[in-house]
């Protein structure tokens, strides 16, 4: 079992209130993560799950390099960074939103048995010992979804079922919980809020079966996350009019079978395409590369080393200055051999027949393409019937000379016959065009057809 006492030290929930409340900031002023955003898991030492979870953002661990239990059936709609420079930034940018949120003046203290309570936007500090949380805690921001609501404390403790519920407006990208010590949320708990645990030596934040978090769970350098087959959702971005979406697709260059295949991304504000930032890619949840977006929003990764079999493609929109970061549904693509789109991928596009009509047979150099045979044809039926010197000798068996009366006059498979120094040969089988045309440079003869 996880243990249920924890070290008593006085705990505060930062709030910046909206104006008018009671012990209201200002203005409420959100917590900036930075590079933390894209992350709904974050963790110093290491990140381990057992059971079936579900995560939707990124998974980081710096500057430890242990992430386990992961795997399907486990599905992270994000990418696992392993002790990388996206994990390392995230760890700075965690430590910065830390020392903002314990450096707010508190509006207030309460007790830290928190079940039961309703509290508006502020700052609050435990009147003595760890907060935990029995039963129901309603966080009303009072019709301002901008109100930003802030813990800060050594531990929090969240019984079985015990729940969050945002009230008035609030939202989970707005909550944050900043702790010294540990986060315990026992089976079934709910949370709707960013937990950010940074120990000045170990710690850790553990989370029992089932658990469900609407948030971000960031560990810094020496904590660890635990997790038991739970669902983590990092929230959307907050800022109003700056919301974003992303659209994962894929497309095929080029012509016949077996052709490259991109992936991309568009990114739209409410204002059209996004037309600046970076999109990062993932497959199963491992790292595939990032692209850049363009004028009209849209962002090309080209031949992303995918193995043959159906995959999950995310594409993230890492946010900027102007637009919050965004991540897409996943979409599942079937790749061909050698990472190329399969012949599947090419009638779904429509264009199938037009790979076929122009696809040559690498096997033999001799095939020509398609639309020059239908060509070639057409070219014998033109022009008083031009017909080639292979036809000829086939008319010659037709209609026959006295001494073996054509293909009639003769039975088996064929017979040769010296005509001339090279002679020729007949079959029973009336004269089939042959797959692969001879170009003569002679003049062809032209023969009148009659009757």
């Amino acid at each position: 079992m996880l243990a249920a006492a924890l070290t008593a030290t006085v705990a505060v929930w930062v709030v910046a209130a909206a104006p008018g409340s009671a012990g209201a900031a200002a203005q409420p002023v959100p917590v900036p993560l930075g590079a933390a955003a894209g992350f709904a898991v974050l963790a110093g030492t290491s990140v381990t799950n057992t059971g079936t979870s579900a995560i939707t953002g990124d998974v980081g661990v710096a500057p430890g390099s242990t992430v386990t239990g992961l795997t399907p059936p486990s599905i992270v709609n994000g990418i696992i960074h392993i002790n990388d420079a996206a994990a390392t930034q995230a760890q700075t940018a965690l430590a910065t939103a830390f020392a903002d949120v314990t450096s707010r003046p508190s509006t207030g203290t309460i007790p830290p048995a928190l079940g039961g309570r309703t509290l508006p936007p502020g700052v609050y500090t435990s009147t003595g010992g760890p907060f935990t949380l029995s039963g129901e805690l309603t966080l009303d921001a009072k019709g301002d979804p901008n109100a930003v609501f802030v813990i800060r404390g050594s531990s929090l403790t969240v019984a079985a079922h015990g729940t969050v519920t945002l009230a008035g407006g609030a939202r989970a990208c707005n909550v944050f919980l900043a702790l010294t010590r540990t986060a315990t949320l026992y089976a079934g708990a709910r949370l709707r809020g960013n937990v950010l645990l940074v120990p000045a030596t170990t710690g850790g934040i553990v989370v029992g079966t089932g658990a469900t978090v609407e948030g971000r769970l960031l560990a810094g350098p020496h904590a660890a996350v635990t997790l038991a087959g739970d669902t983590v959702t990092a929230p959307r971005g907050c800022a109003t009019g700056k919301n974003t979406t992303v659209t994962v697709t894929f497309s095929c260059s080029g012509t016949g079978p077996g052709r490259p295949l991109s992936l991309n991304a568009i990114v739209r504000s409410a204002n059209g395409p996004v037309a600046s930032g970076q999109v990062r890619f993932t497959s199963d949840g491992a790292a595939l590369g990032t692209a850049q977006l363009n004028s009209s929003g849209r962002a090309t990764l080209a031949d992303p080393n995918l193995t043959e079999g159906i995959h999950r493609i995310v594409a993230t929109f890492e946010g900027t200055p102007e637009f919050d970061p965004a991540t897409s549904q996943a979409l599942e693509l079937p790749v061909g051999p050698g990472g190329r789109c399969p012949e599947e991928c090419e009638r779904d596009h429509g264009r199938h027949e037009k790979a076929e009509a122009e696809a040559v047979d690498e096997q033999n150099p001799r095939t020509v393409r398609k639309d020059r045979h239908n060509r070639h044809h057409r070219h014998h039926k033109d022009h008083g019937k031009l017909v080639t010197v292979q036809t000829l000798h086939t008319l010659d068996g037709v209609f026959g000379e006295d001494d073996h009366h054509g293909h009639h006059g003769h039975h088996g498979s064929g017979s040769h016959h010296g005509h001339g120094p090279k002679g020729h040969q007949h079959y029973q089988k009336p004269y089939q065009k042959p797959r692969y045309h001879k170009y003569y440079k002679a003049p062809r003869p032209r023969v009148a057809v009659t009757g």
